[in-house]
This record gives structure tokens, sequence and C-alpha cells, in this order.
């Protein structure tokens, strides 16, 4: 990825933990990147919303999202991040989400009951290097794109066990083909 793609990255993080949420806008802006951050799923929303509202309003096609990630730990406080990642994907579909959750498996089983998709999920704990390497990722999130399709035709969204330990697989064969 080059520096001025670099440059480009806005992430919109939302942490509970202050230390934690800190740390990661630290990590990323070091890496270049644009930080907004929140301290709850409602707060992220609030955020999201108002940048979403400002992007439209210029009716620029380049800039469909407002952010090109969106950083949620799973259990925040007012509105959790599956709770934030429903209201930002009611806005916008595309929008790349990552969960940081320590339950990559019921995660990966609530994103596809609840959202409709397979977000990406990065288990906690994590290397700040490794949170960077994913959002720089885009091919991964491409692979992402083509897995929702499958999802999608999933009749009733009620994954069995089973296609969500298949889900899981498929992920982790991704994660590992990029290492």
């Amino acid at each position: 990825m080059s520096l001025i793609q670099r440059l480009s990255s806005k992430i919109l993080v939302a942490e509970d933990e202050y230390d934690i949420l800190a740390s990661y806008k630290e990590a990323l802006e070091l890496a270049n990147h644009l930080v907004t951050t929140a301290q709850d799923g409602e707060e992220c929303f609030k955020i999201y919303l108002k940048e979403f509202k400002k992007a439209n309003a210029k009716k620029d096609p380049m800039q469909a999202s407002p952010f090109d990630v969106v950083v949620l730990d799973y259990n925040m406080p007012k509105k959790n991040g599956l709770e934030a990642a429903k209201e930002i994907l009611a806005l916008d579909p595309h929008q790349r989400i990552i969960f940081a959750s320590g339950y990559i498996e019921g995660t990966i089983a609530d994103s596809i009951k609840k959202l409709g998709k397979i977000v990406e999920v990065i288990k906690k704990p994590f290397a700040l290097s490794s949170l960077i390497d994913l959002i720089e990722d885009k091919e991964l999130y491409a692979e992402l794109e083509k897995l929702n399709v499958s999802v999608r035709n999933l009749k009733g969204i009620d994954p069995t066990h089973e296609q969500v330990k298949s889900y899981l697989e498929i992920l982790k064969m991704l994660h590992q083909g990029r290492n």
C-alpha cells in the first residue's frame, strides 16, 4: 500500500476502555491513518451519522462511505458493537466493519444472524501491528465480500453451527494466506 493511499484512510474506532482506545489511535496515526474515536456504540453511531450526512451533502460519488473502516469493540455500554454496526450498515450496507472481540465464533454467528453478513473479526487481545495489518489488507476485505454473497443465499440467515464453523475456517484460511 502506498503512502498516499495510507494517508487517505479514515478510520472510526469505538472502544469503551480509554487506555485501549488511546493505544489504537496512537498506533493507527503513526501508520499515517486519520482516526476518529468514540467510547461507546451510541457515540460511534452519532459520529458516523454526522459524517455520513456530510459526505452525502457533497454528492461525491468517490466518497460513498465516510470512513474506510469502522473498528468496533463488541461489548460496549449504551449501544454494543453489534447494535452500532446494524445502524451503520442500514445507512451504508457497504461500510467495512471490523469487530474486536474475544469470542470469534459467537461474533461471526451474531453478525450472520443479525446483520445478514459476515464482518471481519480480530480476536482480543491482539498486537497493534495485527490491527494495522488487517485494516490495510484490502484483498482480505474483497474476499470477505465474496463470502457475503454466499451468506445472502442462506435462507432466513439462521446458520447452523456447522455453517458458522465453515465460515470461520474460511476466514482463518484468508488470514493465514496473507501472513
